[in-house]
């Protein structure tokens, strides 16, 4: 029911994100996707992508700073209005959304975010009937 999501911790200088995009490459591990966030001095690289547990552990070994996170995933139709709709849901249920990104893969509109609340998240998620991913059923949606 969770997907594991990488975030780097970078700095804000150039060269820094090639390092990690080309350690991913030469592991020929496959980004499903990515987001940045940043600040004045480093920026979060949150990613997702085909081999989560051994591209952490590379980016420890290489020295980089990365945290390893479950975090959700879920599937919509890819219609406009359906993430406000699951947003809503959890919403309504109380659930607060600590951050979120969004993308198409293979024709379904695939939702990513952490709250504050997994176990009831969790709860949500099966009592509403939403269609979670896990890393593998993720990865085959390619």
């Amino acid at each position: 029911m969770v997907v594991h999501q990488l975030s780097v911790f970078i700095e804000n200088k150039s060269g820094t994100l090639l390092k990690v995009l080309d350690l991913l490459k030469e592991l020929n591990i496959q980004l499903i996707a990515s987001t940045i966030s940043d600040t004045v001095e480093y920026g979060i690289y949150r990613i997702i992508c085909s081999e989560p547990m051994r591209a952490y552990d590379a980016l420890k070994e290489l020295g980089i700073s990365v945290n390893l996170s479950e975090v959700f995933a879920i599937t919509l139709d890819n219609q406009p209005g359906r993430a406000a709709d699951a947003v809503r849901v959890m919403s309504d249920a109380g659930v607060g959304i600590s951050y979120m990104y969004s993308f198409l893969l293979g024709g379904k509109g695939i939702l990513i975010f952490r709250t504050d609340n997994p176990e009831l998240t969790k709860k949500i998620i099966s009592e509403k009937h939403l269609h979670a991913l896990d890393d593998d059923a993720l990865f085959a949606l390619e």
